[in-house]
């Protein structure tokens, strides 16, 4: 059973109004994080929190009221919902935790299915959570071993199948639009709002369709600059966008601010009455940027990230076809993980069994140097080294048996053998909790079968 488990929501189960609930920023994770890991025995936490989805990973996933604590704290942030929040709620445990995170680090669980930018955002996630700085880690050798898998997993899927091909990111969805909306983007201008990551990819597939003009808002000057620069646009503050709103044919929201950005009575203050021409407004924000009543005004087209679906239908067939493939790849790998998750099961009886022939070992050494008191130093160490080489050939054969009947499901007649045979004490799936206190852990599991 792999101890991990998963609860969200997604574009699948919730609007974007509710969606925006549910978002959390790097800050707020690590609190939600740490509260569970002090309060609830959650061992390893990550949360992946993007305009489509927010998802909580827990571990050990087998624990109820572990999980009891990771609903009612997505049920916190959200607060009070018309019917209330189980309704937008999913979860799995074990190898379909696993298998959901593959999906969704390959795209496959994607607005835009297949689009690559949920590999980068699941990256982000998971080392934003690995690298913090707290009391003790969050990240494990559980997630770390899934979501580093995961993201192995997105990439073959992406260079074996044609999951990725076809003109189907959030970036070049919304310049499909905008292509719908006036028939081309030549002799356009476009104002962005934000400088991340999704605002330039907005901006390279828009330069790239013709554009005539483009501004960059931002509420840090320097980092619209430095955008604007590499598109030969122009920046200004935030406190100038209000004068810049009526100059432009598109506008592209893509900011992580927490509160509605352009207001309905902004909005109308900043044209200052009537507007003529079109103005394509792309809200790609979550929480939105944008009022949703501004689209009501005369010739304001508002597009939120939910409304993408509508020109996504065009490009699913191809990426659709690569669907079994993908699977394939999936099921294999999650079979891969089930198969180490067991192994790491017996990792403290295979260390104590190391400890046990490395120490007497280091017996059989000292009884060598009392029996040969003059012997050089350069031959102790040549004994010493080759001591170490044969207890390692020796240990060979019987981890590699060890870690194949494992894997056949037979952990527990051959930890008992082992036990048996080298008189070892007792060590239960309930030990587990301490593996992140045995030194170099990720290359003992890995390095099983491969003793030199």
């Amino acid at each position: 059973m792999i101890p991990v488990a998963v609860v969200g929501v997604s574009h699948k189960t919730a609007p974007v109004s509710v969606r925006e609930r549910f978002s959390f920023t790097n800050a707020e994770a690590l609190v939600l994080l740490e509260s569970l890991r002090d309060y609830s025995g959650m061992t390893e936490g990550v949360i992946l929190s993007t305009c489509h989805r927010t998802e909580l990973y827990v571990c050990p996933g087998i624990d109820l009221d572990l999980m009891d604590s990771a609903v009612s704290a997505l049920k916190r942030k959200v607060g009070d919902l018309v019917g209330g929040t189980d309704q937008y709620l999913y979860h799995y445990s074990g190898a379909l935790a696993a298998e959901h995170l593959y999906k969704v680090t390959a795209g496959l669980e994607s607005l835009v299915f297949g689009e690559a930018e949920i590999q980068g955002q699941v990256k982000e996630a998971y080392d934003s959570i690995r690298n913090a700085s707290t009391v003790r880690p969050l990240v494990g050798p559980i997630l770390n071993r899934l979501f580093q898998s995961a993201l192995a997993v997105g990439g073959k899927v992406r260079s074996e199948t044609p999951v990725g091909q076809g003109a189907a990111s959030v970036a070049s969805v919304a310049v499909g639009l905008a292509k719908k909306i006036f028939g081309g983007l030549e002799d356009r201008t476009v104002m962005i709002l934000g400088a991340g990551n999704t605002a330039e990819l907005v901006v390279e597939s828009m330069e790239r369709n013709g554009i005539s003009g483009l501004i960059v808002s931002n509420r840090c000057l320097g980092h619209a600059q430095k955008l604007a620069k590499r598109f030969s646009g122009r920046a200004v503050h935030f406190t100038e966008m209000p004068f810049n709103l009526n100059k432009v044919d598109i506008l592209v929201a893509s900011t992580a601010a927490p509160y509605t950005l352009v207001t309905l009575e902004g909005f109308r203050d900043a044209l200052g009455g009537y507007r003529e021409k079109p103005l394509l407004i792309l809200d790609l924000a979550i929480p939105r940027d944008i009022e949703a009543d501004v689209g009501g005004e005369p010739n304001v087209f508002l597009y939120n990230v939910d409304d993408l679906k509508e020109i996504v239908d065009d490009n699913l067939l191809n990426r659709k076809a690569s669907i079994p493939i993908a699977q394939d790849i999936i099921a294999e790998s999650v079979s891969s993980f089930l198969d180490w998750n067991q192994t790491l099961e017996v990792v403290p009886v295979i260390k104590d069994l190391r400890d046990s022939w490395d120490q007497e070992r280091l017996n059989q050494l000292k009884w060598l140097w009392q029996k040969l008191p003059n012997l050089p130093e350069n031959e102790k160490e040549i004994i010493n080294i080759f001591s170490k080489r044969l207890i390692n050939k020796l240990l060979h054969e019987p981890m590699s048996r060890l870690k194949k009947g494992v894997g056949n499901g037979k952990r527990e007649d051959f930890v008992e053998a082992v036990r048996y045979l080298h008189d070892i004490q007792n060590v239960g799936p309930e030990d587990t909790g301490d593996l992140k206190k045995i030194p170099n852990l990720p290359t003992l599991i890995d390095g099983i079968a491969d003793v030199k």
